[in-house]
């Protein structure tokens, strides 16, 4: 879906470009970080007892769940659990 002006975009693409690496990676990371709040707070808020192990495991489904077959979500998912 494309809902921005073609000259708004080479605007938006040459004003981030603009900017250094390093300043790309860390709004890179921030919005991560920011997006991973946001879900951690709606799993809270579905269950407010939710364990740690129980968080990482629906975290990581959440952001990496298509990214893997069943059977490697399941290692992945085994190992989670699994930290101490």
């Amino acid at each position: 879906m494309k809902d921005t002006s073609k000259d708004m975009h080479i605007k938006f693409q040459t004003m981030m470009m603009q900017r250094s690496p390093v300043e790309r990676l860390l709004m890179g990371c921030s919005m991560f970080d920011s997006a991973k709040q946001i879900v951690k707070s709606a799993l809270v808020q579905e269950n407010p007892k939710i364990s740690l192990e129980e968080m990482r495991e629906k975290l990581f489904l959440r952001f990496y769940g298509m990214e893997f077959s069943n059977s490697q979500k399941n290692k992945i998912v085994n190992v989670l659990k699994n930290i101490d």
